[in-house]
Protein backbone atom coordinates (compact mmCIF):
# COMPACT_ATOMS: atom_id res chain seq x y z
CA UNK A 1 0.00 0.00 0.00
CA UNK A 2 1.44 3.35 -1.03
CA UNK A 3 0.95 6.51 0.98
CA UNK A 4 0.22 9.83 -0.75
CA UNK A 5 2.64 12.44 0.51
CA UNK A 6 1.35 15.51 -1.33
CA UNK A 7 -2.05 16.61 -2.58
CA UNK A 8 -2.16 16.63 -6.39
CA UNK A 9 -2.42 19.92 -8.31
CA UNK A 10 -5.97 20.00 -9.60
CA UNK A 11 -7.22 21.70 -12.76
CA UNK A 12 -10.27 23.06 -10.88
CA UNK A 13 -10.42 25.29 -7.79
CA UNK A 14 -13.16 26.73 -5.58
CA UNK A 15 -14.90 29.65 -7.31
CA UNK A 16 -14.16 28.45 -10.87
CA UNK A 17 -16.88 28.40 -13.50
CA UNK A 18 -17.13 24.84 -14.87
CA UNK A 19 -19.11 22.90 -17.47
CA UNK A 20 -20.32 19.33 -16.88
CA UNK A 21 -19.17 17.10 -19.76
CA UNK A 22 -20.68 13.76 -18.64
CA UNK A 23 -23.64 12.52 -16.63
CA UNK A 24 -27.26 13.56 -16.24
CA UNK A 25 -26.34 17.28 -15.97
CA UNK A 26 -24.22 17.22 -19.15
CA UNK A 27 -23.88 20.67 -20.76
CA UNK A 28 -24.79 22.58 -17.59
CA UNK A 29 -22.56 25.38 -16.29
CA UNK A 30 -22.10 26.31 -12.63
CA UNK A 31 -19.69 27.62 -10.04
CA UNK A 32 -17.60 25.32 -7.85
CA UNK A 33 -18.53 25.64 -4.15
CA UNK A 34 -16.26 23.00 -2.56
CA UNK A 35 -13.40 20.79 -3.82
CA UNK A 36 -12.43 17.48 -2.18
CA UNK A 37 -8.85 16.76 -3.39
CA UNK A 38 -8.60 13.42 -1.58
CA UNK A 39 -11.70 12.12 -3.41
CA UNK A 40 -11.11 14.00 -6.71
CA UNK A 41 -14.64 15.41 -6.47
CA UNK A 42 -16.27 18.83 -6.34
CA UNK A 43 -19.67 20.26 -5.46
CA UNK A 44 -21.05 22.59 -8.15
CA UNK A 45 -23.74 25.14 -7.28
CA UNK A 46 -27.19 23.94 -8.40
CA UNK A 47 -26.00 20.79 -10.22
CA UNK A 48 -26.24 17.04 -9.48
CA UNK A 49 -29.19 17.56 -7.13
CA UNK A 50 -30.15 14.62 -4.90
CA UNK A 51 -33.09 14.10 -2.53
CA UNK A 52 -32.35 13.88 1.19
CA UNK A 53 -34.95 12.92 3.78
CA UNK A 54 -34.43 14.83 7.05
CA UNK A 55 -35.91 13.50 10.30
CA UNK A 56 -37.69 16.09 12.45
CA UNK A 57 -35.85 17.22 15.59
CA UNK A 58 -36.54 19.93 18.20
CA UNK A 59 -36.03 23.08 16.10
CA UNK A 60 -36.02 21.52 12.59
CA UNK A 61 -39.36 20.39 11.14
CA UNK A 62 -37.62 17.91 8.81
CA UNK A 63 -38.95 16.96 5.38
CA UNK A 64 -37.56 16.15 1.95
CA UNK A 65 -34.77 18.48 0.81
CA UNK A 66 -32.74 18.83 -2.38
CA UNK A 67 -28.95 18.93 -1.88
CA UNK A 68 -25.99 19.09 -4.27
CA UNK A 69 -23.97 15.88 -4.50
CA UNK A 70 -20.25 15.78 -5.43
CA UNK A 71 -19.26 15.31 -9.10
CA UNK A 72 -16.00 13.63 -10.13
CA UNK A 73 -13.43 16.12 -11.47
CA UNK A 74 -13.01 14.10 -14.68
CA UNK A 75 -16.59 15.05 -15.56
CA UNK A 76 -15.92 18.80 -15.21
CA UNK A 77 -14.16 21.21 -17.58
CA UNK A 78 -13.10 24.75 -16.78
CA UNK A 79 -14.93 27.50 -18.70
CA UNK A 80 -12.54 29.93 -20.41
CA UNK A 81 -13.15 33.43 -18.97
CA UNK A 82 -12.36 35.06 -22.33
CA UNK A 83 -14.41 32.96 -24.80
CA UNK A 84 -16.96 31.39 -22.44
CA UNK A 85 -16.29 27.90 -23.84
CA UNK A 86 -15.03 24.79 -22.03
CA UNK A 87 -11.24 24.49 -22.22
CA UNK A 88 -8.42 22.26 -21.07
CA UNK A 89 -5.88 23.74 -18.71
CA UNK A 90 -2.11 23.69 -18.58
CA UNK A 91 0.53 25.04 -16.22
CA UNK A 92 3.08 27.81 -16.91
CA UNK A 93 5.76 29.22 -14.68
CA UNK A 94 5.16 32.95 -14.19
CA UNK A 95 7.44 34.92 -11.84
CA UNK A 96 8.70 31.67 -10.31
CA UNK A 97 5.18 30.39 -9.54
CA UNK A 98 3.15 27.74 -11.36
CA UNK A 99 0.00 29.29 -12.84
CA UNK A 100 -2.94 27.71 -14.67
CA UNK A 101 -3.63 28.82 -18.24
CA UNK A 102 -6.38 28.17 -20.77
CA UNK A 103 -5.25 26.04 -23.69
CA UNK A 104 -7.98 27.58 -25.90
CA UNK A 105 -7.05 31.26 -25.48
CA UNK A 106 -3.62 30.97 -23.81
CA UNK A 107 -4.64 33.38 -21.03
CA UNK A 108 -3.57 32.96 -17.40
CA UNK A 109 -6.45 31.93 -15.12
CA UNK A 110 -6.58 33.72 -11.74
Amino acid sequence: MSVKRFAPKLHIKKGDKVKVIAGSDRGSVGEVKVVFPSENKAIVDGLNMKTKHIKPVNDNPGGINQIEAPIHLSNLMLVDPKSGQATRTGRKEVDGKSKRFSKKSGEIIK
